[in-house]
């Protein structure tokens, strides 16, 4: 049996189980991925927000990612949030030593409740180390109006961000639009030098969806991983998040997680 593709995760761990690392492992592992961590804060939060966040230390975000690289190795590399400038530099540096490996950057600022994820100076930061290493990154348009200066009202400057930041940081752009308004969700896919690429799932009107950018992100990474090409692994990452929100359990009293395992999707050997 040939071996399953590689997904080192850079992210931090939600308690709750239904974002960042967790929902990381489960995506990737019902893929059929095999998921390694690198966990870059301990977060204290259930489905109605975060109330606390223990930064680990840089130098040993750093050394779990060369224990996973160095070894195991990986396919493709998988960030979440990084929530300082030290640390980004400490990731940064660790990429730049295994520059072959896809990098999928989900740039998480805001947890779902509200709650900040990303210190205000990591901003620039993210800006200059991370994001031009990307392979693609995801956005939602509230991170892209960060990274932009200036507000994602609508599907036009939907349009417009995302062009922007694929012309400032050369990667590959997939911009979220669940924050929107409208009956569906459009997540537009910009790769440099074509046409822009659309993906659109109707909106399920459910207060279910946390951790559904990690898992989005993730999806893309397994689906990088096992050599699809972008267009197509984006294109099963959407339907898997909206298969995990139709079938979201229904835990919690705030912002419930989704099914990430009960999808029926699987990529690879045995899909």
């Amino acid at each position: 049996m040939s071996q399953p593709p590689r997904v080192l995760i850079v992210a931090g761990s939600d308690s709750g189980g239904g974002a960042g690392i967790q929902a990381d492992i489960k995506t990737v592992s019902a893929l059929g991925a095999y998921a390694m961590t690198a966990v870059t804060a301990i977060t204290v939060q259930n489905t109605l927000g975060v109330s606390d966040v223990h930064a680990i230390p840089p130098e040993v975000v750093a050394a779990q990612m060369r224990a996973c690289l160095d070894d195991i190795g990986a396919d493709t590399i998988k960030l979440g949030m990084l929530h300082s400038a030290p640390l980004i530099a400490a990731v940064a540096e660790v990429l730049t030593e295994h520059g072959d490996i896809p990098v999928v950057a989900d740039p998480v600022m805001v947890a779902k409740g509200g709650a900040a994820l990303l210190q205000a100076e990591a901003v620039g930061a993210l800006a200059a180390h991370i994001l031009p290493r990307a392979h693609v990154m995801t956005p939602n348009t509230e991170e892209a109006a960060v990274l932009i200066g200036s507000a994602v009202a609508d599907e036009a400057g939907q349009e417009r961000a995302a062009q922007a930041l694929a012309g400032r940081f050369g990667a590959a752009v997939l911009l979220k639009g669940g924050h929107l308004a409208g009956a569906g969700v459009l997540n537009l896919l910009l790769q440099p030098g074509r046409p822009a690429e659309r993906f659109v799932s109707p909106r399920l009107e459910t207060r279910h969806t946390h951790g559904t950018g990690c898992t989005l992100a993730s999806a893309i990474a397994a689906g990088v991983a096992h050599k699809l090409p972008l267009a197509e692994a984006v294109a099963h990452a959407c339907r898997f998040v909206h298969a995990g929100i139709a079938n979201a359990p229904g835990f919690g009293r705030g912002h419930g997680p989704i099914d990430h395992l009960s999808t029926g999707f699987r990529l690879g050997r045995d899909a």
